[in-house]
This record gives structure tokens, sequence and C-alpha cells, in this order.
């Protein structure tokens, strides 16, 4: 019986795969799979994967015929996945040795869904740990009561599914799949779903992911337009939660968070191609327009001036008839 499946996707990153190999083998074992997802590579990235599919133990190679993104990339390697429990790494991260038996070792004992990890976040030669936003570690918590409160960082707002173990009880229930294409905050709607829908949870302070942050490939540090997927992302978000029984109290939370990432992309124009930064402008303005107006308000209320001005401004722009994410 496979214990634990670990689901890899990789897709140009013939520099980095070597480093995520490396550290899958540092922590394999006999009942341990990887799954490594080549999204239709145009690199040496399949070459290194033939290669581990040879020498790495546990190693289980799928080849996607076409570029699908990340989220579609990951749910290929679900759909292959066979073990008790499911983790996530991205081909261009790595692991400290050991770290998943010790992972696994964290939710067996608790027997909760799924367990959150802190993390180190690696950029170039500097390091820092990044924790969950949720102050009690190592007991069983619900993971509905984490959300809020709306006007501080909690763990919906930490959404890295390489952060954390999933039992196979959640595939079986349709929450560890992503929305299918969403080529940029694919992990956004995941976390939101897994914090509303799932009966348990823990985190732990345990430290083994190393995530690369600055990757010259890494769409986070590339402004064209599927930098936009984060607006059907939230759209999605705000429309499940409005759907909740505690709608009420949820949706405070889902809105102000997605005006403060519209205002975070808004700061960044200078990034963007300028026909991507006309756009960001045109969708911010209609999917402001499209939250719960009431709810928008007390947010704007609520938010500092700079970024409510920002916003407000952006909210009174005229939108293109047609356009969409």
């Amino acid at each position: 019986m496979v214990k634990l499946s670990v689901i890899v996707p990789f897709y140009n990153v013939q520099q980095y795969a070597p480093d995520a190999l490396k550290s899958l083998r540092a922590n394999a074992r006999d009942d341990f799979e990887f799954v490594l997802v080549d999204d239709c590579s145009r690199d040496g990235t399949p070459d290194i994967l033939a290669r581990a599919e040879r020498e790495l133990p546990g190693a289980v190679l799928v080849r996607r015929e076409e570029n699908g993104g990340l989220a579609t990339a990951r749910n290929t390697g679900i759909d292959r996945a066979r073990g008790e429990y499911v983790t996530f790494l991205d081909g261009d991260d790595w692991l400290a040795p050991g770290y998943y038996p010790r992972l696994l070792a964290v939710i067996e004992e608790l027997g909760c869904d799924f367990v959150r990890a802190d993390h180190v976040q690696c950029t170039g030669r500097a390091r820092g740990i990044h924790r969950v936003p949720h102050g009690r570690r190592g007991v069983v918590l619900d993971p509905r009561a984490a959300i809020l409160p709306a006007d501080r960082s909690t763990s919906v707002d930490y959404p890295y599914a390489w952060a954390g173990i999933y039992h196979r009880r959640l595939l079986e229930r349709g929450l560890l799949h992503f929305t299918d294409g969403l080529r940029t905050a694919e992990d956004r709607p995941w976390i939101w779903k897994l914090h509303r829908e799932a009966e348990s949870f823990a985190v732990t302070g345990l430290l083994g992911v190393h995530y690369r942050r600055g990757v010259a490939s890494s769409l986070t540090q590339i402004g064209d337009v599927r930098q936009l997927d984060f607006i059907r992302a939230f759209d999605q978000i705000v429309a499940e939660t409005a759907r909740d029984r505690q709608a009420d109290l949820l949706l405070p939370k889902a809105v102000r968070t997605y005006c403060a990432i519209i205002s975070h992309h808004l700061a960044s124009l200078g990034r963007y191609e300028p026909a991507v930064a006309r756009r960001l402008k045109s969708l911010g303005a209609r999917a402001l327009r499209r939250m719960p107006q009431d709810v928008l308000d007390r947010t704007l209320d609520s938010m500092d001036g700079r970024r409510a001005t920002r916003l407000r401004r952006l909210r009174r722009r005229p939108a293109p008839a047609g356009a969409a994410a």
C-alpha cells in the first residue's frame, strides 16, 4: 500500500529540477510514490525526468500532451495518486532530507484531515522562515474557524499547497482538485474550499520545504495576461462564499482579501505590458462592481486611505462591454 503520494509538476525547469529530484531521493521510502508530471516542457526537463523515472525510488512519470498550467498539472498528478496521504512540491523548489517522513508522522499522530506547515523562502542566497498565520500548533482545530478575522492575515492567506499534507478522504470528497486552467492564484480558491468544507486541520512548525522565490520563469515574475487569472480565482472565492451557510460572516474576509490583491496589482502596474495594465484596470473595475456592494462599502471604509482611494477611483472607471478575465 502506498502511504504518501507526492505530486510534482515540472515545466521548463531544467536548471532547478535536479535539486528537486535529489531532495526527493533524500525523502524516499518504500511506501512513498513521487508522481512527476511533465507539463509539456520544451527545454531539457523531459530528459531529466526520464532519467529520474529510472533512478528515483517510487518515481511515476506522467507526461501531458499539452501545457495546461500548474493547476491542471497538479490535477493530472492527483488523478494518478494512490497514497493514503497526498502532498505537493513544485519542480523548482526542494526539500530538507527526511522531511516527508516527519510530516507524515505529524498527521498520523493527530488524525486530522490536513496539516499546514511553515516553510523556508529562498531568494538568491537569502533565507527566511515564513509561518502559517495561526498561533496554535500541534492541536486539532476547526478549519472554518481559522478563516477569520477579516482584517488580519489568517490561514486562508497562506495558500501554498506544498506547505502541508492531506488525507485521501479529502480527495474522495472532491476537495483536493484545483480549478482547472487557472494559471496563477490557483491555490487561493483551493485553500478557501479546504477551510470551508474540511472537518479538521492542524498547524505544525516543522520546516522542510524550501520555496525558491524570484525565479525568472515563474509567473509571479512575468507581467503578461496570465497574471490576470487572479480575478477569476477570487471571483470563484466570492461566489462560493456567498453560497455558504455562513456567508454573512465570511464574505467580508473574501471581499477584503480580493480588494487587497487588486490594490497590490494596481500598485505594481509598471511591471505589466501596457496592454495588460489597461486590461487589469478594466477587469478590476468590473470585479469591484460584481462584489456585494454593501460589503464592499464597509470594506473600503475600513481600509487605509491610500488603498481605499485607489480602489474607489477604479470602481468609478468605465469598463468596456464584453471585457472578461
